[in-house]
């Protein structure tokens, strides 16, 4: 049976303004869904609370995963427990080598009652390089990346392959992918999506955050929602990329007597800022 993660009537705010306002939805394991809305719309938003941001206040509704209560865990938890989230703007930390990383990170969700801390036990090297360069020939990598500092002077396109090369990694049973297309040109595009295609099998769900199709055509969805006003206003499949691709979002906004959106503060570029504050 595949895992599921379910998502009822959430409600997520930032401070006093409510960003996600009763959202459902349910990804499965071998399932493709893009979740698809304008900026300000509440996509970064669910995407971080998700994972346990603490920048964003979870107000009520049930986010289930496998049936177990995703909104109880901490972030660390909720990855060993098969979630994953990759960055629309990741995080560069100098000083700690991709290598070094990884074997941290694959180390904490594989070893059982890992905190998270540097007191995981660590997988044995051998074998954690061995099985490094394995995903990085099959994702089409250059062996040197993993000597780099987690993306520090990468360029847009290395730090999206550096996030698919951790989620080949991490091997989750669900990915969410959070505007992965994001800065990227036509060229950059195409290899992280070839890339992403190369991982997507019966064992991984994936939901797509994004606000044009262009990423699409190289991971097609099964699925496509669009988000407006912090809700999912419509649900279909192909042909609603189709129909964003022609004719963008007004139309929907006026079927459903929705203002047009500006930039809503859910858009926070460095996950990690509204910590430092």
């Amino acid at each position: 049976m595949s895992t599921e993660l379910v998502i009822k009537d959430l409600r997520i705010s930032v401070g006093e303004k409510p960003i996600i306002k009763g959202l459902n939805l349910t990804v499965k394991q071998g399932e493709i869904h893009a979740l698809m809305g304008p900026n300000g719309s509440g996509k970064s938003t669910l995407a971080n609370a998700l994972m346990g941001h603490p920048f964003y206040s979870v107000d009520s509704g049930e986010v289930t995963f496998g049936g177990v209560d995703v909104l109880e865990l901490e972030p660390n938890e909720r990855a060993r427990l098969g979630l994953f989230l990759a960055f629309q703007y990741p995080t560069a930390i100098p000083g700690v080598s991709m290598a070094n990383f990884l074997r941290m990170a694959v180390s904490a969700v594989r070893t059982e009652n890992s905190n998270g801390s540097e007191t995981t036990e660590l997988i044995p090297m051998r074998a954690f390089r061995r099985e490094l360069r394995e995903k990085m020939k099959q994702l089409g990598v250059d062996e040197s990346f993993a000597r780099r500092y987690l993306n520090e002077g990468f360029s847009g396109g290395e730090k999206k392959r550096a996030e698919v090369l951790q989620l080949a990694m991490l091997e989750p049973k669900i990915a969410i992918l959070d505007e992965t297309d994001s800065g990227l040109d036509i060229d950059a595009v195409r290899i992280v999506g070839e890339s992403l295609n190369q991982l997507i099998g019966p064992d991984l769900g994936v939901l797509i955050i994004t606000h044009y199709p262009r990423l699409l055509t190289y991971i097609r969805p099964q699925f496509v929602h669009i988000l407006l006003d912090g809700r999912i206003v419509e649900s279909g499949g192909w042909e609603l990329a189709e129909l964003l691709e022609k004719k963008g979002y007004d139309p929907i906004r006026e079927k459903y007597g929705i203002s047009p959106e500006v930039l809503a503060d859910d858009d926070v570029e460095d996950p990690l800022s509204a910590l430092r504050r």
